[in-house]
């Protein structure tokens, strides 16, 4: 359950959408993922931009030409008060590295020992914060966020890549 002074913030993400167009078809499994992402996501986050109007935020996300594109609407308005485009080259190698590590962890959770389920673990998590460290990096001087939120829009970024 959230909490209720963080609902009310004005320093949060209260929607985010896809934009289908730019992403392309998906699974069944790989819609379930986008879905989960974005629930965890909206259940607790603080985000703000660094200048510009006052939230709450809702965020839409699309790629175009190989860049993640970032639409930012504040308040109850119509159009974005701010877009941001991402080159997709700096994520590729730590999304890829991620969805490596993520089958070999799910792979050994059949039949591995729990020292090897382990050190995958380690290693996907390791991988999963060099990934929303990458993301807050690219936003600094754009959006503040906290560390979860970026964990949970890098979650949501690899689910993006996810070909099911």
């Amino acid at each position: 359950m959230p909490n209720t002074a963080q609902v009310s913030s004005p320093s949060r993400l209260v929607e985010i959408n896809l934009d289908e167009a730019s992403i392309g078809p998906h699974t069944p499994e790989v819609d379930h993922e986008r879905k989960v992402a974005i629930f965890d996501l909206l259940e607790e986050n603080f985000f703000e931009l660094s200048d510009g109007a006052a939230g709450p935020y809702k965020l839409l996300i699309a790629i175009a030409e190989q860049r993640l594109a970032f639409a930012i609407t504040a308040g109850g308005a119509e159009e974005p008060c701010a877009t941001f485009l991402l080159s997709l080259n700096p994520f590729r190698r730590v999304v890829k590295d991620y969805f490596l590590v993520c089958g070999s962890y799910f792979e050994a959770i059949k039949t591995a020992p729990p020292s090897r389920i382990e050190a995958l673990d380690m290693g996907r998590r390791a991988l999963h914060d060099e990934g929303s460290k990458l993301l807050m990096e690219r936003l600094d001087g754009k959006v503040r966020m906290d560390v979860p939120t970026s964990r949970r829009l890098f979650t949501l970024l690899c689910a993006l890549h996810w070909k099911g």
